[in-house]
């Protein structure tokens, strides 16, 4: 270890000769310092903390992910192309341990500088938000500051009705075969319609497992979030919304006084607490008293909202996932460095980020199945090429590659109140981190292994 210290130390020093690394250090301190103080917001407590959370940490992010790539690249290519890794490797030193040592050292000082922005980001958040009106301030404690849970109705499993409807209709009628795929996906949409759907006059039950938090949960205001769809629009713009909450049978409910909500917006709300049986289950009732029929779908429609820990360690978990990235970047960049010279090695680095924030783009390649673009009168492809043979395998190979990254998002978290638990963090370490990172460092290490040092010189 003290061979690896000791190459964390040159790694550091290195980071200093860097012009680059303090233009960005300076570009940091204008966004945790600069940010929060010239944004303005619409002086509620959501649009104050989603503005001020979602601009500085997503500059912090971007900042030092521009400075691990270039110093991760710098520090390893540099070495070799002006020969001071020979210095080194002369010594009884092995090729992993510096290899290592460099990582090591990068993330030393992305840990410093993410602390110390990440520090003065939570501290400007709490003095901006003693600023609010007190009605807001209650707001953002409640609903905002805090790091909270959501619990969701259990998915619901259709598919066996799918299947007898399918088979009734296939037995009542003569369908082509090539047809079924469709006429299976139309049921499951017509069925799916059905649950989601409340006419007018009618109610929707949802049954909410709040399973081992319920102990924590007694005396504890709960949150309602909704969101519904109408096809239908009346003057008003609003609809009505009338909500039972808990079982009738136990005579432990409460109906809640009448609301009105727009469609096609989340609205949110408190519910009364202890209204959940003693096995943590919560009935929810909703009844449509609108002349419109109301939709709430299955992954948006209703979910209930609890508290589960404070802000202060939402946002230290949440600096964890932004860690793990970096460790990430670090680990690109000295896997590319391992092999090219600097300036490539930055290209070539810089063009895998791009490729992984383009994952939209990908999607809607691997969902069209041609890279070419579909036909918008038809909605599919006139005809597919080559290309589409070697690239559509490749997207989807890419996708799944970037969904284990980008499948951690703790800023939105961070900007709704939403929790970010520990769990989340570990599978954020060991799918980004130790299996990514994992493999770009083996295939590196290898590289550097087996890489001619003693030509590198003069050649770039």
């Amino acid at each position: 270890m003290q061979r690896i210290f000791a190459i964390v130390w040159l790694t550091w020093k290195a980071a200093f000769r860097y012009r680059l690394f303090w233009v960005l250090a300076l570009l940091l301190i204008a966004a945790v310092v600069g940010l929060p103080l010239l944004i303005k917001d619409d002086g509620t407590a959501r649009g104050f903390t989603q503005i001020l959370l979602t601009y500085t940490l997503s500059a912090i992010t971007g900042l030092l992910g521009i400075a691990t790539l270039w110093l991760a690249c710098g520090t390893l290519a540099r070495d070799i192309e002006e020969s001071q890794i020979q210095m080194v490797v002369v010594k009884p030193i092995a090729r992993w341990q510096i290899w290592i040592g460099k990582w090591l050292g990068i993330l030393a000082l992305n840990a410093l500088l993410l602390a110390i922005a990440g520090g003065s980001v939570f501290i400007l958040l709490q003095w901006r938000a003693n600023r609010l009106p007190p009605e807001q301030q209650s707001v953002l404690r409640n609903e905002v500051l805090v790091a909270r849970a959501s619990a969701r109705e259990a998915p619901i499993d259709f598919k066996d009705v799918v299947e007898d409807e399918l088979q009734r209709r296939l037995q009542t009628s003569s369908i082509n075969p090539t047809n079924i795929p469709a006429l299976r996906k139309q049921i499951e949409e017509q069925v799916k319609a059905g649950i989601q759907s409340v006419r007018p006059g009618n109610h929707r039950p949802w049954r909410i497992e709040l399973g081992s938090a319920k102990d924590s949960l007694k005396d504890q205001p709960l949150y309602l979030r909704i969101k519904f769809f109408t096809a239908q629009s009346n003057p008003s713009g609003t609809f009505i919304t009338l909500w039972q909450i808990g079982n009738p049978e136990t005579k432990n409910y409460q109906r809640l006084d009448p609301m009105s909500h727009s469609a096609e917006t989340f609205h949110e709300f408190e519910i009364p607490p202890n209204l959940f049986d003693e096995n943590g289950r919560l009935d929810i009732v909703f009844v449509n008293p609108n002349q419109e029929t109301l939709l709430f779908t299955l992954d948006e429609g209703l979910e209930v909202l609890y508290r589960e820990s404070t802000f202060g360690m939402n946002f230290a978990r949440g600096l964890g996932i932004i860690f793990c990235w970096l460790a990430l970047l670090a680990t690109l960049g000295l896997a590319a460095a391992s092999l090219l010279s600097f300036p490539v090695a930055a290209f070539v680095a810089l063009a895998v980020l791009m490729i992984g924030l383009s994952s939209g783009t990908l999607s809607n390649v691997v969902q069209e199945g041609t890279i070419l673009g579909v036909n918008h009168e038809t909605g599919v492809a006139d005809a597919h090429s080559l290309l589409d043979l070697v690239f559509i395998p490749i997207f989807k190979g890419a996708l799944r590659i970037i969904n284990l990254v980008q499948g951690f998002s703790p800023i939105d978290a961070l900007s709704t109140g939403r929790s970010i638990t520990w769990t989340h963090l570990a599978m954020a370490w060991v799918q980004i981190v130790m299996f990514l990172g994992g493999i770009m460092a083996t295939v590196g290490i290898i590289i550097f292994n087996r890489r001619e040092l003693a030509t590198a010189q003069g050649h770039s």
